[in-house]
């Protein structure tokens, strides 16, 4: 739990702060956001499932944030970088409706 209270600290802060993205870094950023995005939802999956632990969640919150960012990188040092992009955007976008749908199950018992 205390995890999940740093994320919504960490985000309540960058809404206020409004940090500065340097350039180098703007196109990991939307990559970024949906691999903490997929693994947010993991969690919240994992509470109501009642398997959450708190060192999974943060594991998996930074080796998806860097795993993805890295195959970004490594697509643009191959020169597809769009399509790895996508890759990881569709890849990541199916594990977010997944367990979207198993919360959904879950608390409506549908």
């Amino acid at each position: 739990m205390i995890a999940l209270l740093g994320l919504l600290v960490g985000i309540v802060a960058g809404l206020f702060l409004e940090p500065a993205v340097p350039i180098s870094l703007q196109p990991y950023l939307p990559i970024a956001v949906v691999a903490a995005l997929d693994a947010t939802f993991g969690a919240f999956r994992a509470m109501l499932d009642g398997i959450f632990d708190e060192k999974v969640f943060v594991i998996s919150f930074v080796s998806n944030v860097l795993i993805a960012a890295l195959i970004v990188y490594l697509g643009d040092q191959l020169g597809v970088g769009s399509q790895l992009s996508t890759g990881v955007v569709v890849v990541l976008g199916i594990r977010i409706f997944s367990n979207v749908a198993a919360i959904r199950r879950h608390l409506f018992h549908a």
